[in-house]
């Protein structure tokens, strides 16, 4: 099984998960007399079954990103680094959103509003950064096609 079929199989495993934990909320408790609309006991059991299932695979996928290299560097450590580029790009754009975002003046007795940054710099390394999330995550998807679960 290649490395994106556990993912995907993953992501699929966890939405079921939170399905199921929505349903068996859902059949919790019924009025006196009547029953449930489905078996909690059928749905735990096929919880137990899942979560078992999504065990392997999140130990299997995390053991194949910690030994599949690309170049110097591990599977985790470029997810790693795509995260943190999708994090700090998300706070810089907020950030630059707020620094550019213009005060309307009704006269010019008003107090003029400035930015505390070059703003036009700035976003030139927001897109500097975005270009390296762009690739790195192409190397990610690249590795997760032809990597092997381990």
């Amino acid at each position: 099984m290649k490395l994106a079929t556990a993912l995907s199989e993953r992501a699929d495993l966890q939405k079921r998960v939170a399905d199921l934990g929505n349903r068996l909320n859902m059949n919790a408790k019924i009025q006196e007399g009547e029953k449930p609309s489905e078996d909690p006991q059928v749905l735990l059991a096929e919880l137990d079954k899942d979560f078992a299932r999504l065990e392997e695979l999140i130990a299997r996928i995390n053991h194949t990103n910690n030994e599949t290299r690309y170049g110097d560097v591990t599977m985790t450590d470029l997810i790693a680094k795509r995260d943190c580029l999708n994090s700090r790009i998300r706070i810089m754009r907020s950030f630059l959103d707020s620094a550019s975002a213009k005060v309307n003046r009704y006269s010019q007795t008003e107090i003029r509003i400035l930015s505390t940054v070059p703003v036009a710099e700035l976003q030139k390394q927001v897109d500097q950064l975005s270009k390296e999330l762009r690739e790195t995550d192409e190397t990610i998807q690249g590795l997760n096609w032809t990597t092997e679960l381990i």
